[in-house]
């Protein structure tokens, strides 16, 4: 009995070890297909809904992409767990037309589930996925991170962590919050508009989807703009759209686009061709716009 439970522990162990120092990425690509985008979505909005998932929002950026948000009991239960748990009740599925191939992909819910500090790690809605829409292969990152270093991410010193979102605005109470910012989104103020709503259960929490439009001078906040410097590479990241503004409680945040964009962009580069530095403005144009919006 004693060798059986010293066996057991080291498989333990050994397993734990294992599960610590997979290195995960931001996306996992579930097919390549020809067709044409409408045909595929279709064809993933059929497959999602089968597959017990619940679409609670679709978004085209530009021509050649579409994005298709969804949530679940499992994701909706385990955001209610974990603190500013809203920003990982959704996982965002693309269908891209890169080249004549349609890519479908989807966020890597265990790599969400770690960047956003989550309780439960999600592994379950990860194989629903893989079920329902396929797995080729994760990418998004060449190396990947361990979930440790994803649950301490940053893109570099100086740069903020996942607990370090901007407040855009304070209402007296979360009723008045959400009401607010959910009416503003509506009305397509300043180029900002609603692509979803999901409510938290049991707690005062509410995450939105905001789709970000810019012309000249407001180019910098402008979803296609910023995908068109940074989004280079053959496999597509269509899924890192679309922003999110989280209602918790009676203020209203989101992530510095410093954090929110390099969760997905891990490997972009600070200088040169197809980097940060082309999108300098962003950060401080998207706060801005974003508060423009959901103040009183």
């Amino acid at each position: 009995m004693r060798v059986v439970l010293l066996s057991a522990l080291l498989l333990f162990v050994t397993t734990a070890a294992h599960a610590s120092d997979v290195l995960l990425k931001p996306f996992v690509l579930a097919s390549k297909s020809a067709g044409t985008v409408a045909e595929k979505s279709t064809q993933v909005k059929t497959a999602l809904t089968g597959g017990g998932f619940t679409i609670v929002g679709e978004y085209a950026p530009y021509p050649g992409a579409d994005i298709i948000i969804v949530t679940n009991d499992a994701l909706k239960k385990n955001a209610a767990a974990s603190d500013s748990g809203g920003y990982g009740a959704v996982q965002r599925v693309s269908v891209t037309d890169a080249g004549g191939e349609i890519q479908v992909s989807y966020t890597n819910p265990v790599y969400m589930s770690n960047v956003y500090r989550m309780q439960g790690d999600l592994s379950g809605v990860a194989a629903q996925l893989a079920t329902v829409l396929g797995r080729v292969e994760e990418f998004g990152s060449a190396r990947g991170m361990t979930a440790k270093q994803a649950r301490h991410y940053h893109y570099m010193i100086g740069m903020e962590y996942f607990d370090e979102p901007s407040t855009l605005a304070e209402y007296p109470s979360y009723d008045e919050a959400v009401r607010a910012v959910d009416s503003q989104l509506s009305s397509n103020k300043n180029g900002v508009s609603k692509v979803y709503r999901v409510d938290v259960p049991g707690k005062q929490e509410s995450v939105f989807g905001v789709a970000l439009k810019g012309r000249d001078k407001a180019k910098f906040m402008d979803d296609q703009f910023i995908m068109k410097e940074i989004d280079f590479h053959d496999v597509k990241s269509t899924a890192h759209l679309p922003y999110e503004v989280l209602v918790s409680g009676n203020k209203v945040y989101a992530q510095y686009a410093r954090f929110r964009i390099a969760i997905n962009f891990p490997d972009l580069s600070m200088m040169g061709k197809n980097s940060f530095m082309n999108i300098m403005d962003t950060p401080d144009a998207i706060l801005d716009v974003l508060k423009k919006t959901v103040q009183k």
